[in-house]
């Protein structure tokens, strides 16, 4: 028996190769590969304005702010509530000033990436609710940047290839008159961009202990008609769409074996954060199945019940977008009523909220003495999403006047929107389908205390940037992100399954942007992150394993 199963014999041979097999697959479902982060930017952070200007913008925490930005949501919901590409069923911009002031504010966030050899910087908008990275082929010279936006070339890069129509990239139907496969994105009737597609190269910096570039061979779209504000709006550098298709970069960058199909975004407090493409999560996190998606690239999930200040509210079941588009969360009902009636009726401090802004329950500043109730969407299958910043501040020339319930009412739709997953790594698992999430600060490092509730006030923007002529600074050159020093950490608990933590007081933050008090994080457990050289290792063993007796045979 045991000379059968000697090491020469065909079948020790063949278990070896089960065994390294079974490991290979479990280091990939581990992601023993890298991953590739890029830093992204707000809207109204100084990095974009700085690039894209900063003309008309309202004050951040002004009426006129979250009067523009409730407005803008509503605008760009509509494309989320399409299931499909249909533009019949988008929701329509009003020609005029309104249409034009919505342009200006344009998609949330950015990131700046490099395309092809030579490589350019592209300083492109974020959007889970589209699949396909496109950047513009054609110069826009009606419009000036404070820094100069690069215009893509196939001609001009030595690794750029259009994409044929019979290539598998190719979605769309040819005409027989040409060979070139086309693309075409919209928003409405009035936002669009049309081209070709093409392969070319993406430069991306490994996350480990030796960052490293490596050239991923992608394909995009390049832009040859763009209308509305993907021409002269805030997308007019081109747009990464990171919903679920095979074209979108995620989707390539796994099948080149390069990263596993799953990425992470993580939205800090001082409207800087990061995308991880590759990012699976951790074993801790939480998590909850994406609905079907039919047609439609967005991720949906189920929300089953609320939870607020530990009150359950009745089963619910309704279909909620985890959407980057959204700067506030909007509910429809019965959520939406399950939600603020309970919140308010364990509030006393009621404010009368202004006209001008979509939010119905607002509070006078007194509210900061008092315990404002936790806010925790659980979800289908238990997860429990717990909300770290519920409250908005309203400021009047720098000074909270009063604090609003961070929820809009809508009438139809659900979205979970930048301020309610703010204090969250957000994991968009496409191979298991389903969304993580965990506490995190964003800064690789997860924390161990949840004491404010109330988002600081930044500090008044500094006058416009003059208008300089250079290449924005690369977004992967290795520097590591800013800390975020006026936001305190959601609790590392977050990951646990069990009823929403008792309520407690809170203190606001300071208005200049400073650090909140009860500020002290004890004992920091280092953040889990994907293709740390710990997976490695079990391959490298695996491999061992595998060579040792062929080594004894030589």
């Amino acid at each position: 028996m045991a000379s059968s199963f000697s090491c020469c014999s065909p079948k020790y041979l063949f278990t070896l190769f089960l065994v390294f097999s079974m490991c290979f697959q479990n280091a990939k479902n581990c992601n023993a590969f890298q991953t590739f982060d890029f830093e992204i930017h707000h809207r109204f952070s100084d990095q974009v304005k700085a690039i894209m200007g900063s003309d008309n913008l309202p004050e951040i925490g002004s009426l006129e702010y979250y009067a523009a930005m409730a407005h803008r949501d509503k605008v760009f919901h509509g494309r989320a509530l399409s299931e499909n590409d249909d533009d019949s069923k988008l929701l329509t911009l009003s020609h005029g000033a309104d249409a034009s002031y919505i342009d200006s504010l344009g998609p949330l966030h950015y990131a700046n990436i490099s395309l092809g050899t030579p490589s350019l910087s592209f300083f492109v908008a974020l959007d889970t609710g589209t699949k396909l990275l496109w950047v513009p082929c054609i110069h826009n010279d009606m419009k000036r940047e404070e820094i100069s936006l690069n215009t893509y070339s196939v001609s001009s890069s030595s690794t750029s290839k259009v994409v044929t129509c019979n290539s598998r990239l190719c979605e769309r139907e040819c005409s027989k008159s040409s060979r070139e496969c086309s693309y075409k994105v919209e928003y409405n009737a009035y936002i669009s961009s049309f081209g070709v597609l093409v392969e070319d190269v993406l430069r991306l910096k490994t996350d480990n202990h030796k960052p490293k570039d490596i050239d991923a061979r992608i394909a995009f779209g390049c832009g040859q008609v763009q209308t509305g504000f993907y021409w002269d709006g805030m997308a007019r550098n081109g747009l990464f769409g990171l919903g679920i298709g095979s074209t979108s970069v995620p989707s390539i960058l796994s099948r080149e074996g390069l990263v596993a199909d799953s990425f992470s975004i993580c939205f800090g407090n001082d409207r800087v954060g990061r995308i991880s493409f590759g990012d699976k999560g951790s074993s801790d996190q939480q998590q909850t199945p994406f609905n079907p998606m039919q047609q439609s690239p967005r991720y949906k999930i189920s929300v089953t019940q609320l939870s607020v200040g530990g009150n359950l509210s009745n089963k619910l079941n309704v279909t909620a977008i985890f959407y980057s588009g959204a700067e506030f969360t909007q509910l429809s009902d019965p959520a939406y009523t399950a939600l603020c009636d309970s919140f308010n009726s364990q509030i006393d401090n009621q404010y009368s909220a202004d006209p001008k802004i979509d939010f119905e329950y607002c509070y006078d500043v007194s509210v900061i003495s008092t315990d404002i109730p936790n806010v925790t969407f659980i979800m289908n299958g238990g997860g429990h999403f717990n909300v770290y910043y519920p409250m908005v501040p309203i400021s009047t020339d720098g000074t909270v006047t009063a604090y609003c319930l961070g929820v809009m009412k809508s009438s139809g739709g659900n979205f979970v929107g930048n301020n309610f997953m703010i204090g969250h790594n957000i994991v968009f698992d496409r191979e298991k389908m389903v969304l993580g999430w965990k506490a995190s600060n964003c800064t690789d490092r997860i924390v161990d205390s949840r004491n404010d509730k109330f988002p600081p006030i930044p500090a008044a923007s500094p006058a416009p940037t003059p208008t300089i002529n250079v290449q924005p600074p690369a977004v992967n050159d290795g520097a590591a992100s800013p800390p975020i020093t006026n936001v305190q950490p959601p609790s590392v608990n977050d990951g646990a399954a069990s009823p929403p933590p008792p309520t407690m007081n809170v203190q606001p933050p300071s208005i200049n942007g400073g650090t909140p008090r009860n500020s002290s994080n004890s004992n920091k457990a280092p953040q889990f992150s994907v293709g740390k050289p710990r997976n490695l290792y079990l391959v490298a063993s695996s491999l061992l394993v595998l060579f040792f007796p062929i080594l004894q045979i030589l």
